[in-house]
């Protein structure tokens, strides 16, 4: 079988043992009796990881340079990394769930490079001369790995907001804390706390006339406290902790890949900032985290809040990775649909 042939195995085994993972999980999480089906879960993220691996390094022994220089290279090459940060959260927070969430993305963007491209788009094409150079692997390599922390990260952020669904949650303990359950509880906002009427000790009212009136003194409102399960609690506060951890490690990365990128961009075309669409939105997405990790650090923020900073983040990365890739003009184009 010869490497091309072989490519075209990998790509379509990778998406078929990426699809049958996101099923495993799902049924893990629908039928938690069954102890079996996340292991069995993790197994097969751990193939596809490995399969995704053997066609990477199949097209770099084909093509001679390092195979992150198109979209179809690009899009294998983060769907590895998600599956390897996956792997991470995983063994930190031990939750079926984070493989029902995380399966599915890695099996779409599978999907999406080996089913939908069209065959000029997947091939192997000589480097153009700007490409030629060792940034290549250090600067699009931690660029990817950052992605796919970021949008672990951001992913398990997203579920956090729908186990608690959208309540604010209040977090008592550290932020980087080992898990489990920190005395979480759920309250219903905008419910306004009633002053009782001021009335005498007797609750009567006396009259212009001289008589006097009874009245029934009107209940206090409370805040009304919603409490969720142990269960949910507990996963609640792993996935707020594991969520935290995945941003932590992808920030510092993309702010490496950021500055290997100046480095390579001075390097091929005589600058190291000309506000690109790419690197404009990577600014855009490393601000975007870094407000996120700002709250958590300075201002003490946990819960709801950076989670819908998080998910907010998700979009962003994105639009930072395919959107103006695919559908603006710039330096780091993979072509025009317009």
């Amino acid at each position: 079988m010869d490497l091309i042939a072989l490519q075209g195995w990998l790509d379509n085994a990778s998406f078929a043992v990426l699809f049958a993972t996101m099923l495993l999980y799902w049924c893990g999480v629908a039928f938690p009796k069954a102890s079996l089906l996340p292991s069995l879960g993790t197994a097969g993220m751990a193939v596809g990881n490995l399969t995704i691996a053997a066609l990477l390094i199949a097209r770099w022994i084909e093509a001679g340079y390092f195979p992150m220089s198109n979209l179809y290279e690009s899009l294998f090459a983060l769907s590895w990394g998600i599956t390897a940060m996956h792997l991470v959260a995983e063994r930190m927070s031990r939750s079926r769930l984070v493989g029902a969430v995380t399966a599915p993305i890695a099996m779409a963007i599978t999907a999406f490079a080996a089913l939908s491209l069209p065959d000029h788009m997947q091939g192997a094409e000589p480097l153009v001369p700007a490409l030629k150079s060792n940034w290549l692997m250090m600067h699009v390599s931690v660029m990817l790995i950052s992605y796919a922390a970021l949008l672990v990260g951001s992913l398990l952020a997203i579920a956090f907001l729908i186990v608690t669904r959208g309540q604010a949650v209040e977090l008592k303990g550290s932020s980087v804390g080992t898990g489990g359950f920190r005395n979480l509880k759920v309250q219903r906002a905008n419910q306004p706390q009633a002053v009782p009427a001021s009335a005498d000790a007797a609750g009567e009212l006396t009259l212009g006339g001289g008589g006097t009136a009874v009245i029934e003194k009107p209940a206090v409102l409370t805040r009304q406290t919603v409490q969720l399960s142990p269960q949910r609690l507990t996963l609640a506060d792993t996935l707020d902790n594991i969520s935290y951890r995945m941003i932590g490690l992808g920030f510092p990365l993309i702010t490496i890949g950021i500055i290997a990128g100046a480095v390579w961009a001075n390097e091929a075309w005589g600058s190291y900032w000309s506000w690109d669409p790419k690197e404009t939105w990577a600014l855009i997405t490393w601000l975007v985290f870094a407000a996120y990790l700002h709250a958590r650090i300075t201002k003490g923020w946990q819960g709801r809040r950076p989670a819908i900073l998080a998910a907010t983040g998700f979009a962003v990365v994105w639009v930072c990775y395919l959107g103006v890739n695919i559908l603006g003009k710039g330096l780091h184009s993979y072509g025009w649909f317009f």
